[in-house]
């Protein structure tokens, strides 16, 4: 039998700042850590692919006028990103998918998860330096500013020939079934199941990674946290306990003690 997942997720992301280097690995099946590290989608990292996709897409710049003007490029603090938070949470993602039960592994789109999960936060580049790592809480201002990225993201890789499925979830990622995340979504909004996998992955990841305003968390501490949505009905059982099952796998717990 077939099982559907019936309840989605309002997982919220933690307001990040910066990244210290825990990156996880965990195989895709028969895939080998140099075949699963796809560097194509570094083609979407480098400051000339950036800049040419703020150009292609207007809306980049209406949404960044009144906090960056001159599109200041954080280059060296996505570097870090992609090398840190961003691996991470992709290799959590594909932790979760590999845990979940046979009957949903089939549901995921392993490519558009994969994709989305590296390019989610790509967006941050254009966070100004002081908001980004700023090593304490964010005001009611500059979380506002923080909270444009997730859109940024959708927008500077709209044009870029990912498919309709990856730009949702990178464009979603903190957003939930009670529509109470960032950015808007309409009411036919649906939280399926390869979102509640990335939303669950980059909280986890932002949980347990040191951040310049915080220590970073135990896994428990942090699953402690993450099963209060299950409890509160934000996230789904089969999501949670595959979660669990992918942080006390061996090369879950090898990378974490390297």
């Amino acid at each position: 039998m077939v099982l559907e997942i019936n309840r989605t997720l309002n997982v919220g992301g933690i307001t990040p700042n910066i990244y210290n280097n825990r990156n996880r690995y965990v195989s895709f099946g028969q895939q080998s850590a140099d075949t699963f590290e796809n560097t194509s989608l570094n083609r979407y990292t480098t400051e000339t692919a950036i800049r040419r996709m703020i150009e292609n897409n207007h809306k980049v710049k209406n949404i960044i006028k009144d906090f960056n003007p001159n599109m200041d490029l954080n280059i060296e603090e996505l570097n870090e990103l992609m090398q840190n938070h961003a691996t991470d949470t992709r290799n959590i993602t594909i932790g979760i998918a590999e845990h979940l039960p046979f009957a949903l592994q089939s549901k995921v789109d392993k490519k558009a998860l994969n994709d989305a999960a590296y390019l989610h936060d790509l967006g941050k580049v254009l966070i100004p330096k002081e908001i980004l790592n700023k090593p304490a809480k964010l005001d009611e201002a500059e979380t506002k500013i923080m909270h444009t990225h997730s859109e940024l993201s959708y927008e500077m890789l709209k044009n870029s020939g990912l498919n309709d499925k990856t730009l949702k979830l990178i464009r979603n990622h903190h957003q939930n079934a009670k529509r109470t995340g960032y950015p808007w979504v309409s009411n036919n909004f649906n939280a399926d199941l390869d979102l509640q996998i990335l939303s669950t992955a980059d909280k986890y990841s932002a949980l347990t990674e040191k951040r310049q305003y915080k220590e970073p968390m135990s896994s428990e501490q942090a699953l402690t946290i993450i099963y209060q949505d299950v409890k509160d009905g934000k996230l789904h059982p089969f999501v949670f306990k595959a979660l669990v099952n992918y942080t006390n796998s061996p090369e879950a717990i090898q990378k974490v003690a390297s």
